[in-house]
C-alpha cells in the first residue's frame, strides 16, 4: 500500500494500492493540514503532523483507532516524521533541531541535536526492513519487470501487478508492451 496526506480542497490522509487504484480515505474529519507521515508497518498504524491544528495524531490503517499523540504549539514547525520502537522522529524547522517524542507519554519529549536544512527524518535499522519475498514485479528471464516492458507497479498484493509506460508511450494491448 501507499499512503499519502493531501490538503487541496479537502484535506485527508489516504491510502492505494501501489498502481493508484483502491484509493480510499482513511482520515477526512477533523484534519486541515497534514504535512509529516510515517507508519509503524509492525503494528500497522499512521502517524501524522496537521500544522494547522498543532496536533499529532494516529489511526490503523483503516482509519480506526484514531487518537491524538501530543497537541500544542511545539507541534508548528514540525516536518518529516519517522517511527522506530517506542519514538517519533521529527524535526522542527523553527530551530533545526531534531524531536524525540515518547507516541505513548507524549510528556517524554527530547531534543536530541541540531542539523542545518532538515526538512526530513528517516530511521535506518535492520529490523525495520521487512523481508523481501517474491512478488509480481520481480525480473523475468528477459530481463524485464514483472515482465512489463517499462514500469511494473504492485497491485493489490504482492502476486498482482500492472504495468505502466513513461511518458510519451501508451501501453499496448497485451497490457505489457510501450509503443
Amino acid at each position: 500500500k501507499l499512503f499519502f496526506t493531501d490538503y487541496g480542497n479537502a484535506a485527508k490522509v489516504e491510502r492505494c494500492d501501489m498502481d493508484g487504484m483502491n484509493r480510499t480515505w482513511i482520515v477526512d474529519s477533523k484534519i486541515e493540514q497534514p504535512t509529516a507521515l510515517a507508519l509503524d508497518l509492525i503494528n500497522k498504524y499512521v502517524y501524522w503532523v496537521d500544522i494547522y491544528l498543532d496536533s499529532l495524531e494516529v489511526v490503523d490503517y483503516q482509519g480506526r483507532k484514531r487518537h491524538t499523540v501530543i497537541k500544542g504549539r511545539q507541534i508548528r514547525h514540525l516536518c518529516g516524521l519517522a517511527v522506530f520502537e517506542s519514538y517519533l522522529y521529527t524535526v522542527n524547522s523553527d530551530n533545526l533541531s531534531i524531536l524525540r517524542i515518547n507516541r505513548y507519554n507524549a510528556t517524554d519529549v527530547q531534543s536530541l541535536a541540531r542539523l542545518d536544512n532538515a526538512k526530513e527524518i528517516r530511521v535506518y535499522q535492520k529490523r525495520t526492513q521487512t523481508a523481501v519475498r517474491s512478488h509480481a514485479c520481480e525480473v523475468d528471464p528477459y530481463g524485464m519487470p514483472g515482465g512489463c516492458s517499462h514500469i511494473c507497479l504492485l497491485s493489490s498484493n504482492y502476486k498482482a501487478r500492472t504495468c505502466r509506460c513513461r511518458t510519451g508511450f501508451i501501453l499496448g494491448s497485451d497490457g505489457r508492451s510501450c509503443k
